[in-house]
């Protein structure tokens, strides 16, 4: 058996922006993306028909009868990507209200629904009414429910996040309801990737996959870049207002409340005016495609061996860098930095996050991929001691009005910008190298079922950083005796009494030095199995063979 299986041609289009918080949204966001490309193979439509199909007489994309369809599918998209948005925005609120990172990492599990969505994935595409239609059964029962949920959060979020009454933040409560946000939207999501496949022409179909991407990046964009700095009141008194204000144009629950109204609106009109059209026979789930086949053919392939070893793989490769993801950004805002200016850096690291996947596809196309993977792993490593640096230094930096310099951001943005590099690198040369382990059988799944591991390898660790954070930092207070410090509350009580908190030992450093090392040993014990991994013939990784 020939060792590489070609890839699909449109594996190296590059994902919605990964915000600049460095967490474990970012590789999250980016690998979601694939999945497209791989139900196009799943559900056998080739997606690379000849150029004269998929041209009109002028040499253009013909859309003819599918940009209606297209809109559609890229407003479908955009309104997904809100709950994400602004799940990524409420720990930098959270952190500006000095929650301890226990807390932190309570609310990291709202990120944890889009990483495991493949358990529930099968029964969204098997079960259905057929009145409603397979696709809009899922679809609007949860566009309806996040609707919804905003519009009642918009009505609690002021209390929960302790800005009523001079109240702590109440962490539990915001995590579930932005839980239940992200589980409904990953619930849409399935959905219309499904839709996505079947609403559009045949000719059309890989435009699922940038309407994904580019719908996706738009939402995300609205609910954590653009909600944050209309939220801020020193961005809009300083770039959109003629006279200063205590607040910002946008609270969170003006937001939660006005994006409520959409949700339910452009769901009732989806619901009334889109048709799905009849399915064809191959596209109907049988008795070989029912849910326990499905299910029963997952754990066939997470029985091989080869999987077995790749899967461990997958949920510890990125120990190395589970301090830089999860805290960095948080540090950046504890130590003055206000959290719209990191937001908007995401703005000049959108090219280059769009052309990075370009550039680094040319290293990762042949037979092994993953060499380049090992290769940017100590790489990425050093960016993380390098990022621990600048927040080191980011007080020296720091105006006697508490602002920072131009330079200051400009060397954020570089390093950010360089951390990028190392990540992609890592990011391609997987995706690359799941795209030729993958059994076309079950093409989609597969790479699912790999994607999945690879986001859980980050999800737990991220909150696992987060944990340790207050548990291993030293602070006392300084002028008050039986207090100490190391959280809200207790910071609080210290203030209170006349005392200063005063950190001696801050556990974010000693986490990211914990990482380098537990990095480079991982590199040392795993990286000859990632090569022999790579070196395995196809079989190997086949279940159906």
């Amino acid at each position: 058996m020939s060792r590489q299986r070609a890839s699909h041609p449109m594996q190296t289009r590059s994902r919605r922006f990964e915000d600049v918080s460095l967490d474990e949204n970012s590789e999250k966001v980016l690998i979601d993306g694939r999945k497209n490309e791989g139900r196009l193979e799943e559900n056998h439509i080739d997606a690379s028909d000849s150029d004269s199909d998929m041209l009109d007489h002028n040499g253009k994309p013909d859309l003819t009868g599918d940009r209606h369809n297209i809109a559609l599918l890229l407003l479908l998209y955009i309104l997904q990507g809100i709950p994400l948005g602004l799940a990524g925005s409420v720990p930098m609120l959270l952190q500006s209200r000095h929650v301890s990172y226990h807390q932190q990492a309570v609310f990291s599990f709202v990120f944890w629904p889009f990483s495991v969505k493949l358990v529930w994935a099968p029964i969204v595409d098997a079960i259905y009414s057929k009145r409603m239609g397979r696709r809009k059964t899922w679809m609007v029962p949860s566009q309806y429910l996040i609707g919804i949920f905003m519009l009642f959060l918009s009505t609690k979020v002021d209390y929960l996040l302790g800005d009523v009454d001079d109240n702590s933040p109440d962490v539990r409560t915001l995590t579930f309801f932005f839980f239940m946000l992200n589980f409904l939207a990953a619930t849409q999501d399935i959905a219309v990737d499904g839709w996505a496949l079947t609403m559009l022409s045949r000719r059309n179909v890989g435009w699922a996959s940038t309407c994904n991407s580019v719908g996706q990046t738009a939402g995300y964009f609205l609910g954590f870049v653009l909600f944050l700095a209309l939220e801020s009141a020193d961005f809009c008194n300083k770039y959109l207002r003629s006279e200063p204000q205590t607040e910002g144009i946008m609270t969170l629950a003006g937001f939660l409340y006005f994006w409520g109204i959409v949700f339910l609106v452009t769901t009732t009109l989806v619901w009334i005016f889109k048709r799905e059209r009849e399915p064809r026979p191959s596209e109907v789930p049988d008795d070989q495609r029912s849910i326990v086949s499905t299910y029963m053919h997952l754990w066939d392939v997470v029985r091989l061996p080869a999987v077995k070893a790749y899967i461990i793989i997958l949920l510890t490769h990125k120990m190395g860098f589970a301090a830089t993801d999860a805290v960095t950004r948080l540090k950046l805002i504890e130590k003055g930095v206000q959290t719209e200016n990191l937001a908007l850096l995401a703005v000049p690291l959108t090219p280059i996050q769009i052309l990075l996947p370009l550039v680094i596809s040319r290293y990762t196309a042949g037979p092994r991929p993953m060499d380049t993977f090992l290769k940017a792993m100590p790489l990425r490593l050093l960016m993380g001691v390098e990022l621990a640096a600048m927040v080191f230094l980011t007080p020296y930096f720091k105006n006697d009005d508490g602002s920072f310099p131009l330079y200051y951001y400009a060397m954020i943005l570089v390093s950010y910008s360089l951390h990028q590099v190392t990540l992609y690198s890592m990011f391609v040369a997987s995706m690359a190298f799941h795209a030729q382990i993958s059994d076309p059988v079950i093409g989609g799944t597969y790479m699912t079922l790999l994607n999945t591991l690879s986001n859980l390898g980050g999800n737990w660790l991220s909150t696992l950083a987060l944990w340790l954070v207050d548990d291993i930092t030293w602070s006392s207070c300084e002028g008050v005796e039986g207090l100490t410090c190391g959280g809200a509350d207790l910071d609080k009580a210290c203030e209170t009494a006349g005392g200063t908190c005063v950190t001696w030992i801050d556990g974010y450093y000693l986490e990211t030095a914990a990482c380098l090392v537990i990095g480079l040993v991982w590199l040392k014990l795993r990286a000859n199995t990632v090569k022999e991994l790579q070196s395995k013939e196809l079989s190997a990784w086949s279940a159906s063979s």
